[in-house]
């Protein structure tokens, strides 16, 4: 089956040309364009090692791990520079999930800082005036998608629980480059070429992401955000606070409710209100290990956990990466627990949600449908009947989630591990530039058909509610202890991506640099999506014998990951990103 060709490109991406990344960028919905990077290989550390999107990034949180400080610490590091210098995947003005693995208690746990609805909200803020669900970008563009931001409160929050520098030191590096201005890395410009229609309406992002010309800015151009070094210099000195009460809440609020076309409906009093809020970690078993991370409002490691429990009876191992009938049965699970995912997983705060998504039995039965020859129909695939504490009728509704996020790893020299996914939704979010950050778009990761009273649909808008995501910030632990941590963005591919990373790891023996730069074979809902330019491609005559149809498609992920190990760390960044892993 094409083994050596399959084995050897695995392991490596083909290049796109400038040319086709250009007509995929005026393509896409979402300016989040790839771009071709050099081959990677595998980082080894012995002690401490950061992971992330952007090398400036990295950096600053790998000089805050040399200065004394710990993974609590760097992260706050991390975050701060990449609003700077990429600003169209996440920020101040996002939300984020952290996984956390504490070393001193061995013991993991999730922080949930998920953007909130505003109490304002009602069920049909994206229902047009003909009763009929409103465009995306009509949604999305403007003050309406907005939604209170959690990454400032969840910066601080994680820093006074468990962070050992002085607070306003973390934000240095960023508020320097800030003032001095960095290069415009190609990623950067590409997305904003890619969302010139969008960026360049709103009198805010044209003025900052275009030149004196008016031009979209080009690679290698020095950008300077004076607003954001004085953002960052009264969240250093005056707290999170400085954020949600003071001058920057006002203008937050201005720039939502006055857009001139799209109005929004968040006040002052919901950002004074928002709280993050840590939740127990939800960790499904695979072949001996834990695979831990978020729970509801992600929707992510319960149907992680499921992927992982529909394949488990398989032997896996033995196909291998390159067999179309590991890819079958991966496939045909993805989308039994994805129709679990749509119907069922909401805000827990507000929605009930079945206990037994996860349960042992409930999951060997729905395995026992993926002993077939060929792909399921789809008419077979539907969400099942997990065990409940207490049933009620829901309708079917999904919602788009475009790839707009970032995700990092950091393990310190004490064993303390971050896995943090963190975003603004939509490249560049709701494309509003308040004092030197974007706004948020969440509230387009909400159903926006709430369903009739009767059978209403779990991740409706609700006041105050949390919109589910696909983020998946993971940590996979081997009795008690980690031994890999990961996560990518990607909307709700997020998923697969993770599920299948995890696969790689465990089953196929590959490091994390090869694991992450294995091309993708993607079904969530029945057509499968293959990675163009890569050996993904090899494997469409055998998927279409089996009755799939498939899909050749850029799949533009940002996985990072390290895996922990008795002889160090080994650090993988997804070549289709800038990222880059750097440790000591």
């Amino acid at each position: 089956m094409r083994r050596e060709l399959l084995a050897t490109s695995f392991t490596a991406l083909l290049l796109l040309s400038p040319p086709a990344l250009a007509q995929q960028a005026s393509d896409t919905v979402a300016p989040e364009t790839a771009r071709t990077l050099e081959q990677k290989q595998a980082v080894r550390a012995s002690r401490q090692m950061v992971v992330a999107a952007n090398p400036h990034a990295a950096q600053a949180g790998l000089e805050v791990l040399r200065n004394g400080g710990n993974a609590a610490d760097a992260l706050v590091a991390v975050q701060a520079m990449l609003g700077l210098v990429e600003p169209q995947s996440s920020g101040l003005g996002g939300g984020a999930f952290l996984t956390w693995y504490d070393a001193g208690t061995r013991t993991i746990t999730t922080f949930d800082a998920r953007e909130t609805a505003p109490a304002a909200s009602t069920q049909d803020l994206f229902m047009a005036p003909d009763g009929k669900p409103m465009g995306f970008f009509d949604a999305v563009v403007g003050g309406r998608s907005v939604g209170v931001p959690g990454v400032p409160r969840l910066l601080e929050l994680v820093h006074k629980r468990y962070g050992a520098k002085p607070w306003p030191e973390l934000f240095a590096a960023a508020i320097d480059l800030a003032h001095d201005g960095f290069d415009v890395s190609p990623r950067l410009a590409a997305s904003i070429a890619g969302d010139k229609g969008r960026l360049d309406q709103q009198p805010s992002t044209r003025a900052y992401f275009f030149d004196a010309a008016g031009a979209p800015l080009a690679p290698g151009a020095t950008l300077a955000n004076p607003a954001y070094a004085a953002t960052l210099q009264e969240i250093a000195t005056q707290g999170a606070d400085a954020f949600y009460k003071g001058r920057i809440a006002e203008d937050i609020v201005a720039a939502v409710t006055r857009h001139p076309t799209n109005p929004g409906r968040l006040s002052l009093a919901d950002l004074s209100a928002y709280q993050v809020k840590e939740r127990p970690a939800i960790c499904a078993p695979y072949r001996g290990y834990e695979v831990c991370g978020m729970g509801p409002p992600s929707s992510a490691a319960q149907t992680v956990g499921q992927i992982l429990g529909l394949v488990e009876p398989f032997d896996l191992a033995t196909l291998g990466a390159d067999d179309p009938e590991s890819w079958r049965i991966i496939g045909d699970a993805t989308r039994l627990a994805f129709a679990d995912r749509e119907r069922n997983i909401a805000d827990p705060d507000l929605v009930r949600i079945p206990a037994g998504l996860l349960d042992p039995g409930y999951l060997k039965e729905r395995s026992r449908l993926l002993r077939r020859p060929t792909a399921m129909g789809k008419d077979e695939v539907k969400a099942g009947e997990p065990p409940w504490q207490k049933a009620e009728l829901r309708r079917d509704r999904p919602a788009l989630e475009l790839p707009s996020t970032s995700h990092f790893v950091i393990v310190d020299a004490k064993g303390n591990v971050a896995s943090m996914t963190t975003s603004v939704e939509n490249g560049f979010g709701a494309r509003l530039l308040v004092d030197g950050f974007l706004l948020n778009n969440q509230l387009t990761d909400f159903a926006f058909d709430p369903g009739p009273p009767d059978a209403a649909v779990a991740n409706r808008v609700e006041p105050g509610k949390r919109p589910r995501s696909s983020m998946a910030p993971t940590v996979v632990l081997k009795d008690g202890k980690p031994v890999y941590a990961l996560g990518s963005p990607g909307g709700s591919m997020i998923i697969p991506f993770v599920a299948y990373t995890v696969i790689a790891l465990i089953d196929w023996k590959m490091d994390m640099q090869a694991a992450i730069s294995m091309p993708h074979l993607i079904n969530r809902f029945g057509p499968y999506d293959l990675e163009a330019g890569t050996s993904a491609e090899a494997l469409a005559d055998d998927l279409i014998a089996l009755g799939y149809q498939t899909a050749v498609k850029e799949i533009n992920s940002g996985l990072h990951g390290i895996a922990i190990g008795p002889n160090g760390l080994t650090g993988g960044a997804d070549p289709r990103r800038e990222g880059v892993a750097i440790g000591d």
